[in-house]
Order: C-alpha cells, then sequence, then structure tokens
C-alpha cells in the first residue's frame, strides 16, 4: 500500500496537496476494521516499546476521546464495537464528525501512529475507486482545477482483494473507531 501511495503521488506532483500538517483527514469519526484495529494495536506495542512517553500521549488523547464521545457512541461501549442495526448506522452518521483522531498530535500536525494507520488514512488523498465500477473520489483539496482525465492518470490501486483475504483469515467482521483500537484494554476498565 505504501508503495501505491508513494507512485500516486509521484503521478500526482502538485495536484496532491497533501502535506504534513494538513489534518482535515484527521477529523471526524470513521469506522476502521478488525485489520486497521490490529495495525495500530501492533503500533502501540510498538510505541511502548520505543517510545513509552509518545505511547502515553496517544493514550491520553484516546481516553479523552473516550470521555467525551462514549454517551453517544452507537455501539457497544464495553467492547468498543460499532452497531450494525440501521439506526446505529445512522447514529454514526452524526457521530463525532469534528472530533480530531486520538493518533493526531496537536503540537505537530502530524499522525503518531502513521507507519500502523487505517487502510481510510492510508488511500486517503489521491484518487480511489472504493469498489469495482465506483466513480474516483479524492481529497476535496487535491486536483483542485485538475480534469478528469489528470484525475484518473494518477488514479491508486486498492488492495481491497488482500484486505479481504485478511479479514477472513482473521475471522472478525466488527468494525470499531480508532480511539478504542489504542487503548491496551477496554475503557470501562480504563477509570
Amino acid at each position: 500500500m505504501d508503495a501505491a501511495l508513494s507512485e500516486a503521488a509521484r503521478r500526482a506532483g502538485n495536484w496532491l496537496a497533501c502535506r504534513p500538517g494538513c489534518t482535515q483527514c484527521c477529523h471526524g469519526a470513521f469506522a476502521i476494521n478488525a485489520l486497521d484495529a490490529e495495525r495500530l494495536r501492533a503500533g502501540m506495542a510498538t510505541l511502548r516499546q520505543t517510545d513509552p512517553a509518545t505511547a502515553e500521549a496517544i493514550e491520553t488523547r484516546s481516553r479523552q476521546w473516550l470521555r467525551e464521545y462514549l454517551p453517544s457512541f452507537p455501539g457497544d461501549p464495553a467492547t468498543g464495537l460499532l452497531g450494525t442495526s440501521n439506526e446505529d448506522r445512522a447514529r454514526f452518521d452524526a457521530f463525532a464528525n469534528d472530533a480530531p483522531c486520538p493518533a493526531l498530535n496537536p503540537a505537530t500536525g502530524l499522525c503518531d501512529v502513521y507507519p500502523w494507520r487505517p487502510m481510510t488514512c492510508r488511500v486517503f488523498g489521491p484518487p480511489v475507486r472504493m469498489g469495482a465500477g465506483d466513480a474516483l473520489g479524492c481529497c476535496e483539496l487535491c486536483f483542485v482545477g485538475a480534469t478528469e482525465a489528470e484525475i484518473a492518470a494518477c488514479e491508486m490501486p486498492l488492495p481491497n482483494a488482500l484486505e479481504d483475504a485478511l479479514l477472513r483469515e482473521l475471522g472478525q467482521s466488527a468494525e470499531t473507531v480508532v480511539a478504542f483500537a489504542l487503548l491496551p484494554h477496554p475503557p470501562q476498565s480504563d477509570k
């Protein structure tokens, strides 16, 4: 995925506005799958060993995030799993839309878990198709003034088949949000 992003960024050149400190995509809750959660947990385990101060800062921001948003969480607050009912999905559409991601370092404007970031973060910016037959989509700050042909020439392929296979291997289909995946244990035992 990193190689595909690097190649897409090379082809996009100045059309791609994504730069360190650009944090528009780092605000608002979004669902992450079990593979994303595992990536984040692995990253946090590494940070706890290699950079405990950063890991503690991320955990502190995650606990603060949960204190603020857990009362309206559209799922199970004990497990962090998002609800799957139509009502839960509708509630999620309006959930924590302006909240900064707990992985976002407010002092630097950078992601403190960048090497382990979720797939949504990895594909935001360059033009991508989320599914077969979908239209190309890209960050509204990127490709301003570009033609459809210029945008299409920078399309970044997604490893959907590989991701799906890895998710099947994990055997988990439930989704959560970043704040839950960054903590070493469920939030209710975090008091």
